[in-house]
């Protein structure tokens, strides 16, 4: 069994990963706090969300908002309060070229990130999604600067347009078996709603891992159903970070319109929150003699 005080590096346990038999969830933390409380719980892995990262600093998501520097910051802060291998969300490379997206890896890798997506998404809503040529191209620069790298990179592909308004499934199993044939270690096409396109998306680049997105609007599908049907990873995107926001929100309106503080009956009690984290501590402490 895999464990965070294993002598495999984190990018080593990450790429085993996707190796194993059976399907892995990879959930989305937005801060080190949401980081430790999800390792705590034992999860084996992590990614970065670009929304809840956004939502947290008061922007908003998928419009080229936030920088390069404020992601791999976050990412840094994830990588160093867990032991868990975390792959961070590194929207479109930040930059249209090529260079940019290998540059952008090898960046994500010295954060000490076990790997990372590339987009087909260019940010402008006028003219979102990159041409097919110039988007294998990017994902190839992304793969040459992983495998360039001392230690595993798992490198992530994505096909963007089922979540940029063109549903058009034939042009995205297109651009994800390219993307497969270019090197990506894992693919993915948020936005699939039917069981049909996710078993369409699982034969089209098999044996390549393929990574579900859950939570969102859509797909309702259960752990063992995309078990079944092929499925390697299970992300969570910021759905995590929504429903905590929603609380937030449900609490506030509660004050502001109400009157009263019910909500506080099932907020996490703050001896619970202090003594989870009190245990980490301990738990790093011992992980690391």
């Amino acid at each position: 069994m895999l464990t965070p005080s294993s002598s495999l590096s984190r990018a080593t346990l990450f790429s085993n990963l996707h190796r194993q038999e059976g399907l892995f969830v990879v959930p989305n933390p937005w801060d080190a706090g949401s980081a430790r409380i999800l390792e705590t719980m034992g999860f084996k892995a992590l990614a970065t969300t670009s929304a809840g990262l956004a939502f947290a600093l008061g922007k908003p998501d998928g419009q080229a908002t936030l920088s390069r520097d404020e992601t791999l910051q976050n990412a840094r802060a994830i990588v160093e309060a867990t032991h868990l291998p975390v792959s961070a969300d590194l929207e479109n490379g930040y930059g249209d070229d090529p260079a940019s997206c290998a540059e952008t890896i090898r960046l994500a890798a010295k954060a000490g990130l076990s790997g990372g997506s590339i987009e087909d998404a260019t940010g402008r809503p006028d003219d979102p999604i990159y041409p097919f040529e110039l988007a294998v191209e990017r994902v190839k620069a992304a793969v040459k600067a992983a495998k360039e790298l001392p230690e595993p990179f798992m490198l992530t592909a994505r096909a963007e347009n089922l979540i940029h308004g063109r549903p058009d499934m034939r042009d995205t199993l297109k651009r994800l078996e390219a993307y497969a044939d270019a090197g990506a270690d894992v693919v993915f096409a948020p936005g699939l709603k039917t069981k049909e396109e996710v078993i369409s998306v699982v034969n089209a680049v098999a044996p390549k891992p393929v990574n579900v997105v859950m939570g969102l609007s859509g797909g309702k599908f259960s752990l063992q159903t995309l078990e079944q049907i092929g499925v390697k990873r299970v992300s969570l995107g910021s759905s995590l970070s929504r429903a905590a926001f929603g609380a937030f929100f449900r609490a506030a309106e509660e004050i502001l319109h109400q009157g009263t503080f019910s909500f506080a009956a099932t907020a996490k009690p703050y001896a619970d929150m202090n003594k989870l984290f009190n245990q980490y501590e301990r738990f790093s402490d011992q992980a690391h003699r």
